[in-house]
């Protein structure tokens, strides 16, 4: 099945938004926890190891923190492959700060980028609550991973690869009550012109029913 990706955007248009337009005084907090220092070149993650990591920091920031987005970012030098990433960000909310804020975790630094290894903490930014479109998930509901999530969507998704063999797939996961009835990994090839997308439900790993 082709899927044309103007279909899809606007179901998790409010998630790309969910880090709200005001920034407030917030100071940025880079964390000490760094990314493996195994020997070797840098290997990309899976989206689950990338949220633990960054929750760490999160719960630091505000004890009463709740996962609003999770999504894969490119990072110089390491490939993304098969549902991992070299770099994911996660937006987390505080209700009682009325803010979210957008957290990083590189598996290496990207000096052309400006971007440090391991878990770095940004500015928070005005946040009027959790909506339908935008709620709150928990660790808990990642049962099935990001690699998971890749082998549902590519097997979905063959015969569209078979003709765009070199199109990387990136990663949104998020919670929209007023689409799936549970979070979902919304997994994207190509562009708005000539793309594919599927939705996976986290929680089985199959994919992802819309609300009637």
């Amino acid at each position: 099945m082709r899927c044309n990706l103007f279909t899809a955007v606007p179901v998790f248009a409010a998630l790309m938004m969910a880090a709200c337009s005001e920034n407030s005084s917030t100071p940025a907090v880079q964390s000490s926890a760094q990314a493996s220092t195994a020997s070797g070149p840098a290997e990309p993650v899976t989206g689950k190891t990338a949220y633990w990591a960054m929750y760490k920091s999160a719960y630091t920031w505000a004890n009463d923190v709740v996962p609003l987005k999770l999504e894969s970012k490119n990072l110089t030098g390491v490939t993304n492959d098969a549902g991992k990433a070299g770099m994911w960000t996660g937006t987390f909310g505080s209700a009682r700060r009325g803010e979210v804020v957008e957290i990083s975790y590189a598996v290496t630094a990207d000096t052309a980028n400006d971007i440090m290894k391991g878990v770095n903490v940004g500015h928070g930014n005005r946040w009027s609550g959790a909506t339908p479109e935008v709620m709150p998930f928990q660790g808990s509901d990642i049962v099935f991973d990001s690699d998971a999530a890749y082998k549902t969507a590519s097997a979905q998704a063959a015969g569209w690869l078979k003709t765009h063999p070199d199109k990387q797939p990136e990663f949104i996961m998020g919670n929209n009550l007023r689409t799936f009835a549970a979070p979902v990994w919304f997994v994207k090839w190509g562009d708005n012109k000539d793309g594919y997308n599927a939705f996976v439900n986290t929680k089985t790993g199959e994919m992802a029913k819309r609300v009637k």
